[in-house]
């Protein structure tokens, strides 16, 4: 199956994801490794990161879905302490040094947030 034949997936509705709140997490398979994803509104765009450190790779949210720092300005890995920016995973500051998140295709529209899977990361459930 070639990246074009993968469908999307609908993750959640656009109103589940509150500005600078509870991310969307979601099971994929990540190089055909079981892995955890996240979707979350900054700024009013929608974005999409693999829920894995750059720098050690592990979840990061300190409660499920909580991956921004009490000022709601910055994605923190509750384990090391690396910092990314919300809008491109980028790092800022931490172990992560030029290493950023990886960022997935999450899209909005109608109401609708829907992931596009890669070749590199697909849904855990594939016929």
């Amino acid at each position: 199956m070639t990246e074009q034949d993968l469908p999307p997936v609908p993750l959640c509705a656009s109103a589940d994801l509150e500005e600078r709140g509870r991310a969307h997490v979601f099971d994929v398979m990540h190089f055909r490794q079981p892995a955890s994803a996240f979707a979350l509104r900054f700024d009013g765009q929608v974005v999409g990161y693999l829920n894995r450190c750059a720098h050690v790779p592990t979840e990061m949210d300190w409660q499920e879905g909580e991956f921004l720092d009490s000022r709601k300005e910055y994605i923190i890995c509750s384990i090391h302490g690396a910092v990314y920016h919300p809008q491109d995973g980028r790092c800022v500051t931490g172990m992560c040094g030029r290493i950023g998140l990886t960022k997935l295709d999450v899209r909005e529209s109608d109401g609708q947030v829907t992931w596009y899977p890669s070749r590199d990361t697909r849904p855990v459930f594939e016929d």
